[in-house]
């Protein structure tokens, strides 16, 4: 037994953005432990489904919704299809959304639309569309946003252009939430071990002539970062989080990033 599993959510319904894999993925096995029922979103069927039948193998409820969240009418498609099959929304988790890395001179302009197309743009319509059922039923919001949001870097524009919006968003969705009974909060990860982390790993190795151990070491001396985090790092601050504990977050923007943000 594990230290989050006081984390009840039994009789809450969660949906989870980007579940088909990394952070987003261990969110919905969070949650479906601590007793949630789960709607997991994400534009990869067979990747949901893997986790899906992961959830249902372990005792928990959980459906697949394959959606582009990025296309304007997905977002209300996914809170139809959760009360359809659950009834309500109690907990909306934005976690979709990958942006590309590289020189502000040579982004073009289908980068930067791709960029907030997804992350930014996907999250405040999936919430839009689940307030009412939120304010309903005094749910909660979690917006997974990132470190480049706080700490910008001459080869995250796009990231950081858009993790910052998420970040403004955060605030002032708090301050309806807390005339509507909603709790919004962000959470900003530094380096988690993802698809992405490991191709970034990689791509250090063969410039610097490294094994994996010693570009994981290179990268954490580049960062300034105590280590690597795992995606179950962020999942269990999420379960905290929406759970009744985590009830006095509002409006909390919380680098969970092993050190790397050093600005106040």
């Amino acid at each position: 037994m594990n230290s989050y599993s006081s984390f009840s959510l039994t009789g809450k319904v969660a949906v989870v953005t980007g579940a088909s894999r990394g952070i987003g993925r261990a969110i919905a096995l969070r949650l479906a432990q601590a007793g949630a029922q789960v709607v997991l979103a994400a534009r990869s069927g067979e990747l949901l489904d893997a986790v899906v039948s992961e959830i249902t193998a372990s005792g928990g409820t959980a459906t697949a919704a394959v959606l582009d969240l990025s296309l304007p009418e997905a977002p209300a498609r996914l809170v139809e299809l959760t009360r359809e099959v659950f009834g309500g929304i109690d907990i909306v988790i934005n976690t979709a959304g990958a942006t590309k890395r590289g020189d502000f001179l040579s982004l073009s302009e289908e980068d930067w639309r791709d960029g907030y197309a997804l992350k930014f743009f996907g999250a405040v319509r999936l919430t839009r569309a689940a307030w009412p059922q939120l304010k309903l039923r005094g749910g909660s919001v979690v917006n997974i946003a990132g470190v480049g949001g706080r700490t910008p870097g001459a080869e995250f524009t796009i990231g950081g252009s858009v993790n910052a919006a998420l970040l403004s968003l955060t605030k002032a969705l708090s301050d309806q939430g807390i005339k509507d009974g909603v709790q919004v909060n962000a959470i900003n990860p530094g380096p988690v071990r993802t698809d992405r982390l490991q191709a970034r790993l990689g791509k250090v190795a063969q410039a610097q002539g490294l094994d994996a151990a010693g570009a994981e070491e290179a990268l954490k001396r580049e960062m300034q970062v105590a280590r690597m985090g795992e995606p179950d790092d962020i999942a269990g601050l999420v379960a905290f989080i929406v759970s009744g504990q985590g009830r006095f977050f509002q409006g909390s923007l919380i680098d969970m990033d092993g050190g790397q943000t050093k600005t106040l």
